[in-house]
């Protein structure tokens, strides 16, 4: 069902249309947690800083990938919005080809950068083997990641956010089977978890692209269907690059914050992987209701209703704050039992760490809540350089006081758990005063589609 977001009640249809998208990434993060508990459990602290580091790595690489897909996403909603539907098909088109051509190529790239990854997250000779083995395998889902985040931002893009979720649920559910089996019942180690988690991948990938394919004829490959206009290739681009730089940096900040933290040993890894796993789990639905807030705002741009725009964005502030403020009252009261599920018994250095860093973060979810909604806000407006800028001041505090701060004898590596909230305060501060500055320009329309 498609779901025309320029239309309805205003917080109604944004939430409506975001609730899907909430509990599609959340069983998401399945994955990863199915792959860190169990590996954590069964296979001890080596394999769980192992499996925690890569998947640092693999949300830096898949990025790249995301973010082309997002920034398509709102070219795609703004042309919905103006029901423009050769514009929305043609900007599908563009966009497919170069986002495919990137993902082979970052394949390539990752299996021939595979043994210098060592060196650059300073992984240590314990752990490394097992990160070795794990990525070997994993790099190979990279073509599936595209695949089901490009159909899915096509399909949230007009208004569509239930397939997306259904098909996640059942690939989340077919990981922990293969999880379980692969490495519990086939003994396959790290490489068996790597491996249930790219089959998973491609069971979503594959099926949201041939969904898609039956029920939008118009987007398959055929003459005179598929038209590869300069146009809409530089429109595409001038969206969905800056969007991609703008979540490249955003995770290779948080890849060099990796590296350092690899610096502390595998006990420090180990509570890293499993609490940035809770973290993740924690805030993933804001961050998911700033990109359903970013559908809404892109569709009521290209559709020219300043008011509910407004209204919009009024509601989604106070949505967000309130469903944060719960995250953090949770993760800061159940931080000792949840790192206890990631855990061997009885490793209660690797649970104190955890605990350290999640009430660190969890007490200030309220400021990353409002970055993901100033990110939806500038991509949705045609401002995606704005959400690099704000990236660039978050994640540059970030990664700058880690290694001031962590450089100091008595702060240690708390100094890098503390220098999250401060680089999202900072951030923060940057985009709303931006906002406040231009938001009458902010509001000047795209002109009509056309064709070149």
């Amino acid at each position: 069902m498609n779901r025309d977001l320029t239309r309805g009640p205003v917080m109604g249809s944004m939430l409506a249309f975001a609730v899907p998208m909430i509990l599609g990434d959340l069983l998401q993060q399945c994955y990863n947690i199915a792959d860190t508990l169990i590996v954590g459990r069964y296979l001890g602290k080596n394999a769980l800083a192992a499996v925690g580091s890569s998947f640092t790595l693999m949300t830096f690489l898949t990025s790249i990938l995301l973010g082309l897909c997002m920034g398509s996403g709102a070219v795609f909603s703004i042309r919905f919005g103006q029901r423009d539907e050769d514009g929305l098909r043609e900007g599908a088109h563009a966009s497919f080809v170069l986002i495919a051509a990137l993902a082979l190529a970052l394949t390539a790239l990752a299996f021939a950068c595979l043994d210098g990854i060592r060196i650059f997250l300073q992984v240590p000779d314990a752990v490394w083997p097992m990160m070795r083995e794990y990525l070997a395998v994993i790099f190979c889902g990279i073509a599936a990641t595209f695949l089901y985040n490009y159909f899915a931002s096509f399909l949230r893009a007009v208004g569509n956010s239930v397939v997306p979720l259904a098909f996640l649920a059942a690939s989340a559910a077919l990981n922990i089977v293969l999880d379980l089996w692969f490495v519990l019942g086939l003994e396959r180690g790290a490489a068996g978890a790597a491996e249930a988690t790219v089959l998973a991948q491609y069971a979503s990938g594959l099926g949201i692209s041939a969904y898609t394919l039956i029920r939008r004829p118009e987007l398959r490959p055929g003459r005179g269907r598929f038209r590869l206009r300069l146009r809409r290739v530089r429109e595409i681009a001038g969206f969905s690059v800056l969007t991609c730089v703008q979540q490249s940096v955003m995770n290779l900040g948080i890849l060099m914050v990796q590296g350092l933290v690899n610096s502390f040993g595998p006990t420090v890894m180990a509570a890293f992987a499993a609490a940035v796993k809770i973290d993740s789990f924690a805030y993933m639905p804001v961050q998911d209701f700033g990109s359903a807030f970013s559908t809404f705002i892109a569709q009521n741009y290209g559709a020219r209703q300043e008011e509910r725009i407004r209204r919009g964005l009024r509601g989604a502030v106070a949505v967000s704050l309130v469903f944060c403020a719960v995250s953090s009252a949770l993760v800061c009261l159940l931080a000792a039992p949840l790192m206890g599920l990631f855990t061997e018994p009885g490793d209660l250095e690797t649970v104190a760490e955890g605990v350290r860093y999640l009430r660190i973060e969890g007490a200030f979810y309220a400021g990353i809540g409002c970055l993901f909604l100033l990110y939806g806000l500038y991509r949705a407006l045609g401002r995606p350089g704005m959400s690099v800028v704000l990236t660039v001041i978050s994640l540059g505090t970030r990664v700058a006081l880690a290694h001031l701060l962590s450089a100091i004898p008595t702060v240690g590596v708390t100094g890098i758990w503390w220098s999250v909230p401060i680089g999202w305060a900072l951030a923060d501060l940057a985009g709303l005063g931006y906002y406040l500055l231009r938001q009458k320009r902010l509001f000047l329309w795209p002109g009509p589609s056309s064709g070149a």
